[in-house]
């Protein structure tokens, strides 16, 4: 269903207001992300440990949690009402957090809280109401994520019409410009935000994340009368469920009984699936096929429990063929996730004079949104012409190949942040600065790091756009909100695995070693085993992506 306006707009103006919905989305995630750990161990006098493992969470559970959020739009409510209710519930969460952090009645006193008394944990403890509260409203913030996250791509690709000559340009064009909003988001956190905070505090930070999410939500609801909508097709995990039970329940039947009629579909141009055309059969997953093997005992009007749809099994076996995939990417998330904190330790000890311009560390991570947008604008000019003489390929390279070359830029990062570390921890041991890691060393510039900061933003957008592409054009109609999930479940999942990665570095490197790899001074632990290891782990990832890739057929 939709406006016979986009007829004319191919669908760009009703994905302008989608565009802003998720690159305010991104803003707030990225400002949380980079501001929330020093909140938490400066006002809310929490151990540093803590605060991270608190924002590690949020981000994991943020996007961990989108599955939810696409089963919500596929099984009940449609895109646009599950963006609408969750962009509000984020909202509400934003606000609580501000006010957080303007009123003194939800924090801890700060009477003779500096610094030193930071760092020695003298400074008065918070209450439990007080942590309570906070982490409350943190999480709600995480979930609202949840509908956004998998809803937002899909229903700006549902503007444009399918039988269109220039569809897949379009949707070409709009994962793009899709990206391009959420780097625009995640630039403003680096830069606007962190000066907000800086110069007017933590209230004023957290509430200019509150006023953008409210304006980017009237701006969502203004652009309602130019939307297209797709169905919601009843849930898909009951559709799975059924055809996992009937394939069960008819393991044992053969498919040369007499009594055997076919594989079940019904008559006519359309399923039985909302929202959703039908699927040709296929041989893959041939187990599968049991649960649409029609015999006489099935009768007239079959329970689904007992005989699916050829297209409902079909479903069932994209999203199971779409899986191996996006898990490829969990790796890329990983890697993303120890960028944010272990290059800002890195920048600590460095030079962050740009001129006479002193650019706080915590803007540094804005060089790999810089890179995306080199990327982006140059992606169509330049790459494109070069890689369709190489390729052959209209649109230079495949979705998959745009993945791979993704995670490729990902390995060439972290071996070279492996490197430069090296020659960093080299350079303060050296020159004397072994014990002052807190003190940046003026002749070493912390602007090396744009080298690693640009291989990741490169890999960051080929990976994560052409998975987004793929995911929207390989999945089934009325899946394609569960299946974009996958990418940011990957992206969940990958915050954990850092987790995870860093807590076996930190309890395995001493034994192994003789020496903390993960050291809080960074001058005396070795951040550049760390890197390497990640290294060999990013290497071995890219194999495996190499090996399904090439096995995968596309619908």
């Amino acid at each position: 269903h939709g406006n016979p306006i986009l007829s004319r707009t191919g669908g760009w103006i009703a994905a302008f207001f989608i565009f802003g919905n998720e690159m305010t989305e991104r803003m707030a995630y990225f400002g949380l992300a980079v501001n929330m750990v020093q909140f938490l161990f400066k006002v809310m006098h929490q151990p540093f440990t803590i605060s991270a493992n608190v924002v590690n969470n949020f981000l994991g559970i943020s996007q961990a949690s989108s599955i939810i959020g696409g089963f919500i739009a596929d099984a009940y409510l449609g895109r646009y009402w599950t963006i609408a209710i969750f962009t509000t519930l984020y909202l509400a969460g934003l606000t609580g957090i501000t006010l957080c952090a303007t009123m003194r009645i939800f924090v801890p006193s700060q009477v003779d809280c500096d610094g030193l008394a930071q760092i020695l944990g003298t400074c008065q403890q918070p209450k439990h109401w007080q942590t309570t509260y906070l982490y409350t409203i943190l999480y709600i913030t995480a979930f609202g994520a949840a509908g956004i996250r998998p809803c937002v791509s899909s229903f700006g690709a549902d503007q444009f019409n399918e039988r269109s000559k220039n569809y897949k340009k379009h949707l070409d064009r709009f994962f793009n410009f899709f990206y391009l909003a959420v780097t625009v988001g995640a630039v403003a956190a680096f830069t606007m935000v962190v000066y907000v905070q800086i110069h007017h505090g933590w209230g004023a930070a957290f509430g200019v994340l509150a006023i953008a999410m409210g304006i980017s939500n009237i701006l969502f609801f203004v652009g309602t009368p130019l939307y297209r909508h797709r169905l919601p097709g009843g849930s898909p995990l009951t559709r799975v469920a059924q055809v996992l039970v009937a394939a069960f329940r008819k393991r044992n039947v053969p498919y040369s009984r007499s009594e055997f009629i076919g594989l079940y579909e019904v008559s006519g141009k359309g399923s039985a699936i909302k929202g959703s055309c039908k699927i040709p059969h296929t041989d893959d997953f041939r187990f599968l096929d049991k649960a649409a093997l029609s015999t006489k005992e099935d009768g007239p009007n079959p329970s689904p429990w007992k005989l699916c749809t050829v297209t409902q099994v079909e479903e069932v076996k994209i999203l199971i063929k779409l899986l191996p995939i996006p898990s490829c990417t969990i790796m890329l998330g990983a890697v993303l996730t120890e960028f944010l904190t272990l290059s800002v330790q890195q920048a600590y000890t460095m030079n962050t004079h740009l001129g006479n311009l002193k650019l706080p560390v915590t803007c540094m991570p804005v060089f790999p949104g810089l890179a995306i947008f080199a990327l982006i604008s140059l992606y169509y000019s330049i790459f494109v012409p070069i890689a369709c003489r190489i390729t052959g390929h209209p649109r230079g390279v495949s979705q998959l190949q745009r993945v791979g070359i993704g995670l490729l830029l990902s390995i060439f990062s972290v071996g070279w942040a492996g490197g430069f570390e090296r020659y960093r921890r080299n350079y303060a041991v050296g020159n004397g600065f072994e014990f002052n890691f807190l003190t940046g060393m003026p002749h070493l510039s912390a602007y090396w790091l744009l080298i690693q900061y640009c291989f990741i933003g490169l890999a960051e957008v080929f990976c994560i756009v052409g998975l987004l592409e793929f995911l929207y054009q390989e999945s089934p109609d009325a899946t394609r909100s569960i299946a974009s999930s996958y990418a940011a479940v990957a992206g969940g999942l990958g915050c954990f695995v850092a987790t995870i990665i860093n807590n076996i570095v930190q309890s395995l490197s001493p034994k192994i070693a003789s020496i903390q790899w993960l050291n809080q001074n960074i001058n005396l632990g070795r951040f550049d085993y760390f890197y390497w290891f990640l290294t060999v782990l990013s290497l071995l990832n890219f194999g495996v992506f190499v090996y399904l890739a090439r096995r995968y057929k596309y619908r």
